[in-house]
């Protein structure tokens, strides 16, 4: 083959190799959906690239305590109230006894008796200390709670202004250190037993009392809370 028609025959052969490659490429386009298309080019440059690892989001606890009770326990979760609109809560086991959701908050003492046995709740009452006279129905109420029974209390608004002696001797007989310290719109919280003895160091109680000067609310004192585990009665 003459040097002039070999050198015209490699570039056919070259134009005939570029056309070829174009139209190979055109096919892939159409025929691979560009879904394919940019998964593929993206597992390309992530090769190489670090591993991020995502921390799984936390596990929601009973009565949104920020660490798992033990088992053979029960969760609780006692919150006062706070200013006009921030309601009490009684939380028990991750069962909402007493809250605003529940319509059974009331101004005053708010209390919820729970079985220690079965862990169940057997009654809720609301006595208004502001108006009324409720400190001796609240005694009664109290006395007769069943032995092995766990008395969970909360205030919401005032819970002092007609609290008599009598419901002061029942709640410090049920072991509270704070009842007769209680003031005006005061928040307290404060867990009891009757008929055993809570384990030492469980938390039981708390108040904060109101302050013109350091009140988060108008006229109201911050809310407040206690929570804990307590051991379930052994079988």
């Amino acid at each position: 083959m003459r040097p002039g028609a070999a050198g015209a025959f490699k570039a056919l052969f070259l134009v005939f190799a570029a056309l070829c490659a174009w139209y190979s490429g055109y096919l892939v386009v159409e025929l691979i959906p560009d879904v394919h298309l940019t998964n593929a080019i993206y597992s390309i440059r992530s090769i190489g690239e670090k591993p991020v690892l995502k921390a799984p989001p936390p596990r929601r606890q009973k009565c949104d305590h920020w660490t798992p009770c033990p088992p053979n326990t029960y969760a609780y979760r006692l919150l006062s109230g706070g200013g006009r609109d921030k309601h009490a809560k009684i939380c028990f086991e991750d069962e909402l006894l007493m809250g605003e959701k529940m319509g059974n908050i009331q101004r005053g003492i708010n209390i919820a008796v729970v079985s220690y046995v079965t862990g169940k709740v057997t009654a809720t009452r609301s006595f208004d200390m502001y108006e009324g006279d409720n400190s001796t129905p609240m005694t009664q109420f109290i006395q007769s709670a069943p032995a092995k029974s766990l008395l969970l209390m909360v205030t919401h608004d005032d819970g002092s202004t007609r609290l008599k002696a009598d419901a002061k001797n029942a709640i410090e007989a049920l072991g509270s250190r704070e009842i007769r310290n209680m003031k005006f719109r005061s928040s307290w919280v404060f867990l009891a037993a009757t008929g055993f003895e809570l384990p030492a160091g469980l938390p039981r109680e708390k108040i904060n009392h109101s302050d013109s000067s350091k009140n988060r609310y108008s006229g109201w004192p911050a809310e407040i809370q206690i929570e804990g585990c307590i051991p379930r009665e052994p079988s």
